[in-house]
């Protein structure tokens, strides 16, 4: 079993030994470099760039076969619609919940805070049911 994963960072190692530990998967495929370029640069402008996620779409159908794993975050839209495109596929998309904690320390006289995400676990995007 494969995890495809469709972020714009590296993934964490509490996300690799999650991955092979809990989801039982064999290997874990990046996306290539212009596949990756194209994810991270989403343009906010306009309509949904389909013809850009659809480049997704044919990387995925490409790496995995039905059944694997396949992490996606990113811009909201395209978000949807890959993971749209997964549940209709056999593919079963994830996501990553994360911890957030803040510090902060006063370095003369001024507020300086910075953000740590911490990995938490995978959780499977689900269709909506309604529930009887």
């Amino acid at each position: 079993m494969k995890l495809l994963a469709l972020i714009s960072h590296t993934l964490m190692e509490g996300q690799v030994l999650e991955a092979k530990n809990q989801l039982k998967v064999d290997s874990i495929v990046l996306m290539p470099e212009d596949i990756k370029s194209i994810w991270a640069n989403i343009s906010p402008f306009g309509p949904m760039p389909k013809d850009q996620l659809n480049q997704m779409i044919a990387w995925i159908e490409k790496e995995s076969d039905k059944g694997d794993y396949v992490l996606v975050q990113g811009d909201f839209g395209a978000t949807y619609y890959v993971v749209d495109y997964c549940i209709k596929n056999s593919r079963i998309p994830i996501y990553s919940t994360t911890q957030r904690e803040i510090e902060e320390h006063i370095i003369d006289g001024q507020v300086e805070s910075r953000r740590i995400f911490k990995h938490v676990n995978f959780r499977k995007y689900l269709p909506y049911e309604k529930e009887v």
